[in-house]
């Protein structure tokens, strides 16, 4: 596959396709011992991103995969260069690609499945297993998922090390193995090595000495991988380059050809060593296991063992010299077994064994539009989200589903409340010595909240894992999570891993901005907007009102439960992760009580899930003179926390004879979204793109628009360009530090005289 994807396909770039030959034949024996004998049908499995072909190979010859796709490695539509759970044609557990999380999606998928089984009635016996890299324990994400509590005691896992002992640039100097197994044991995990094959094992048994066991222990990694490119003489001396005399002795015994079979045995490649290791593995019920199988990258090919292996391709004389060795022609090296043979009989027979009946299951209830909780007077995004959520939870139809978890920080982003009401989940009651009333921290199998240590990265695997439950777990959740909103940052990579697998939840990034004002630049978020806008799948939610806030949540969470609350449009398949930017500072609901009275609901509730209204009606404050008729127009554009400023700037600017419209923001993501749909459609069908229907009531005239966000101004820079009009950009385009917001926002352009004197900008760009 890899060879036709690199030299017979027509090459239209001209750069090399790739695909990782020597890092597929190092697994080769491990996933053939997997799948063709120890995997159950229940059993969830995560491929390392560099044994793709390997997997799809195996796909085909369980009859999973149609034979065309063999040929489209790497193609546009064809087999992905890694795992894919969303884009690959055949059936994949837990997408791979940036190492590390493919070994720590199983972990918290097993965390999931713990926690539904102890919800909703337990499930079929599965197993969560990683093959993975041993660069990719080089990986810190890997630790902190190992280090969590939140992973303790999961028998369901097994990750197996493709100990390989070399990297992308290099043959490793030293192995790190006994690091790591300590490392692994202190997190209270069982770990095995299978370092040996049979024939190793037997041989160590006839040296009554040990020596020759323990020169194969103690020989300097880079001169053992150097052995596989040596036969002969050749092979024997460099064996023996710095060995005792007894271990010169010993092989003495054996021919050139029988010694270099001897000593690259490794356990790796070896399947009743394998199948031993699993089987141990599988009878540890209390803890997670580790297996390090020893295996040589480029196994059985000429590229075995060499330094600069990963990227080598074999050349069409290696490649003919393959076939030959296995038997096939290059008419025959697409086909499969031949039929009734022992090997065609056995892939018949655990397709069957390994095949699912899967279907996605939506929950069957009800979720209203509002919470109708009180949100008047001063208030925060924050403090709202608590109440709603808290509210939601007292309907018992809904409650069992939902499920939070953060990283630490459950009480200070307002969560407490939920807590309160259901408990945090433990798999054990853990008797709760605090008495505090207000927070009622109790542990025990029924609670739903998972509390994680202070890691973002596990946060994100955990919400993406949760999200999948309807597929590794058969039953849909309600997550949703909460986080510091500048540490969004620190959990990205996982972030991003999640949506791209096509998992739906809910994150609140809480307080944002430097609307936190005392906490100083180390915890205000800048460039957090532009992430939730740009990320594929992500819905930026930015509502600056109580009850804006409430109808997007409700909506947020009927689509991750796969159901439509009333009055909401059909659902949005491109829709994952709903990703609401709250803040700690309260403001005034009155303005948008007053919005509500002049629109009505119905209509101002659709035009917030959109993603913008007009707040402020700057004509109806005019008198409706001619003067007046002809003023000039300006549309001040907010988003978040900063209202109260723009509305500030509104009001002076409509006293100076400016009329000034306000529009609020709730979602910068839709609004965005909506907007490239009708310029790509313009662009695919070379039509003359339309102005959004979203923007028609909020810019129903052309007029400079000053967009303020307490965030990176560039976040929202696009919109003149949607509107055709100038724009001027305010936002928070430097590192922040302490103060009060009043001092924040007049360092960073965001006060209502800054919002005056840019509008005054705007208007002169307006020529």
């Amino acid at each position: 596959m890899i060879d036709h994807a690199n030299r017979e396909r027509p090459n239209v770039d001209g750069i090399k396709v790739g695909g990782h030959q020597a890092s597929s034949a190092s697994t080769v024996t491990i996933m053939t011992a997997l799948y063709f004998k120890f995997l159950d049908r229940n059993d969830r499995i995560s491929i390392k991103p560099h044994a793709s072909p390997i997997f799809h190979a195996i796909q085909y010859l369980l009859g999973n995969l149609d034979k065309k796709y063999l040929t489209t490695l790497r193609m546009a539509g064809g087999l992905q260069s890694y795992p894919s759970r969303t884009k690959d044609p055949d059936l994949v557990d837990f997408s791979t690609g940036s190492v590390g999380l493919g070994a720590a999606a199983p972990l918290f998928a097993a965390a999931t499945r713990r926690y539904v089984d102890a919800h909703f009635g337990p499930r079929e016996r599965s197993r969560f297993i990683a093959l993975i890299g041993d660069a990719e324990l080089d990986e810190g994400n890997i630790w902190e998922a190992v280090a969590d509590r939140a992973t303790d005691g999961l028998g369901k896992v097994m990750w197996i090390v493709d100990f390989n002992r070399q990297s992308l640039d290099r043959v490793i100097p030293g192995i790190r193995i006994e690091q790591w197994r300590s490392q692994f044991e202190a997190a209270g995990w069982h770990v095995v090595e299978t370092k040996y094959g049979a024939r190793l094992n037997e041989i160590f048994g006839e040296d009554t000495k040990g020596t020759f066991r323990i020169w194969f222990d103690a020989i300097p990694n880079e001169q053992y991988q150097s052995l596989f490119a040596l036969t002969g003489q050749a092979f024997r001396s460099r064996w023996l380059d710095g060995a005792p005399s007894e271990v010169a002795e010993f092989s003495s015994r054996f021919s050139d050809d029988q010694l270099r079979e001897i000593v690259t045995d490794l356990g790796g490649h070896d399947f009743s060593a394998l199948l031993s290791a699993f089987d141990e593995c599988d009878q540890v019920v209390d803890k997670p296991s580790v297996i390090f199988a020893y295996t040589v990258k480029g196994y059985r090919l000429p590229i075995a063992g060499d330094p600069r292996n990963h990227s080598a391709q074999l050349k069409e004389s290696q490649i003919n010299d393959l076939r030959e060795t296995l038997g096939i022609s290059e008419v025959s090296e697409w086909s499969d077994f031949e039929p009734r043979s022992l090997e065609a009989e056995l892939c018949l027979r655990r397709k069957s064994e390994l095949a699912r009946v899967h279907e996605d299951q939506k929950l069957e209830i009800k979720i209203p539009i509002t919470t109708g909780s009180q949100k008047t007077g001063l208030v925060s995004t924050q403090e709202v989200f608590g109440r709603i959520l808290n509210d939601i939870s007292r309907d018992e139809t809904i409650r069992p589903y939902l499920v939070t978890t953060a990283p630490d920080v459950a009480t200070s982003t307002n969560l407490g409340g939920f807590i309160n009401r259901t408990g945090v989940f433990n798999p054990k009651i853990v008797r709760r010595w605090n008495e505090d009333p207000i927070l009622k921290w109790a542990e025990d199998p029924s609670g739903q909240h998972i509390e994680l240590g202070i890691s973002e990265m596990n946060l994100f695997m955990l919400l993406g894992m949760l999200g999948l439950s309807w597929d590794h777990s058969d039953q849909r959740l309600i997550p949703i999570g909460t986080v510091y909103d500048p540490f969004v940052l620190r959990g990205l990579d996982a972030f991003i891993y999640s949506v791209y697998s096509g998992a739906k939840f809910i994150i609140t990034g809480t307080p944002s901005g430097v609307s936190l004002a005392p906490e100083g630049g180390a915890h205000q978020s800048t460039i957090t907007p532009s992430v939730g806008i740009e990320l594929p799948g992500v819905v930026l939610m930015e509502p600056a009102y109580g009850q804006a806030l409430d109808w997007m949540l409700c909506d947020a969470i009927a689509h991750v439960a796969g159901v439509k609350a009333d009055t909401t449009p059909d659902l949005r398949p491109n829709e994952l992760a709903f990703y609401f930017r709250l803040t700690t500072r309260p403001i005034d609901q009155a303005p948008f009580v007053a919005a509500l009275d002049r629109l009505g609901e119905a209509p101002l509730r659709s035009q917030v899930l959109a993603g913008a209204y007009r707040l402020v009606d700057g004509r109806s404050r005019t008198s409706g003179s001619e003067a007046e008729a002809s003023a000039p127009v300006i549309h001040l554009v907010g988003v978040g926390a900063v209202m109260p400023e723009v509305l500030a700037a509104a009001d002076i600017l409509n006293s100076e004879g400016i009329i000034a419209h306000v529009i609020d923001v709730t979602s910068p993501g839709r609004l965005f979204g909506s907007w490239q749909r009708t310029i790509r459609q313009g662009v695919r069908t070379a039509t003359t793109p339309s102005f959004p229907g979203v923007f028609r009531p909020i810019f129903p005239e052309k007029a400079p628009i000053v967009s303020v966000h307490d965030g990176a101004s560039h976040a929202m820079a696009w919109l003149g360009s949607a509107v055709g009009m100038p724009q001027v950009c305010l936002g928070v385009d430097a590192f922040g530090q302490s103060g009060n917001i009043h001092d924040l926002y007049n360092l960073n352009d965001l006060s209502s005289g800054s919002i005056v004197n840019a509008a005054l900008a705007a208007l002169s760009l307006n020529v």
